[in-house]
């Protein structure tokens, strides 16, 4: 990381500030420490390729959600879609959780008690 530091400062120093280039050499240099976080905490990874890869299936559903024909379709899209990637992200099948919980609330589950039903607190017997 020290060379590539080195590495760093001699192409800002030959490339001008204000080229494409420059501006994200700049942006490299100002995060430099955020960008090295790995070395010194083990909990984060080198890359963030799992959370892109987590996150675009999410994209595409929003994206998706602007052909829903109406601002209130988009957002009842946005929710369902949430639900179902979070459930993915969980290891929870989505229509096991999507069945149980809307039955849940057909049959009068407490409103006080709805954290109950989000998809990290789903356990396949309720």
């Amino acid at each position: 990381m020290t060379a590539f530091g080195d590495w760093l400062q001699a192409q800002r120093r030959k490339i001008s500030a204000k080229s494409r280039l420059g501006e994200k050499l700049t942006y490299i240099h100002n995060h430099r420490d955020g960008l090295q976080t790995f070395l010194t905490d083990g909990r984060v990874e080198i890359d963030s390729n799992r959370v892109e890869n987590l996150i675009r299936p999410i994209a595409l559903n929003r994206k998706n959600a602007l052909f829903a024909g109406h601002d209130e379709g988009g957002c009842a899209w946005r929710r369902i879609a949430s639900l179902i990637e979070t459930c993915k992200i969980n290891d929870i099948e989505p229509f096991a959780y999507l069945k149980a919980t809307l039955t849940a609330l057909a049959i009068g589950h407490p409103q006080s008690r709805l954290d109950d039903l989000l998809p990290w607190n789903f356990k396949t017997s309720s």
